[in-house]
């Protein structure tokens, strides 16, 4: 059964793959970011996300809900923990050195195959699919995500807005 869905997987999917794996791999080495590509790559994994819950549930009040309600509560919390840490604003003021980090790779995979397991779950018409547990775990855990990459971008965000 497994080769049968990967079979029927259009091939941009794996092109989509291969592209978080190498963005993501990129984020694991310490880098000079512009103020500019500070919110690129968390806006982009944010629309994603919210992408998701619509495609696949619709406009539907229960998932758009649980999807704000997981991205604030993990934006408090990353906001909280200050995550990540080590971010250093550099003398023009215009950019941050942000540390290295596999947290983003994490991140982008688990929004790549929330949504690939959703896409299979609707592919194959399973009934669960219309169930309000799983348009609610779901949402919830796609905002999580999109929480996670709200944080670290306000976090590189203050540290520029500081050095102003």
């Amino acid at each position: 059964m497994l080769i049968k869905i990967i079979s029927h997987t259009p091939r941009w999917v794996f092109i989509l793959f291969f592209v978080l794996l190498v963005l993501g791999y990129l984020q694991s080495k310490t880098r000079t970011v512009s103020r500019k590509k500070v919110i690129i790559l968390p806006c982009a994994m944010i629309a994603l996300s919210f992408y998701g819950v619509v495609s696949a549930f619709g406009i539907s009040a229960v998932g758009i809900i649980l999807w704000f309600i997981g991205a604030a509560t993990t934006t408090w919390i990353g906001l909280m923990l200050g995550s990540p840490k080590g971010i250093v604003c550099k003398d023009d003021i215009h950019s941050v050195i942000i540390p290295g980090s596999w947290i983003p790779l994490l991140l982008m995979m688990a929004i790549f195959f929330t949504k690939y397991m959703v896409g299979v779950v609707l592919a194959r018409e399973l009934p669960v699919a219309g169930s309000i547990k799983f348009i609610s775990t779901v949402s919830f855990f796609y905002g999580c995500f999109s929480g996670l990459f709200l944080a670290r971008m306000l976090v590189a965000w203050s540290a520029l807005k500081q050095k102003t």
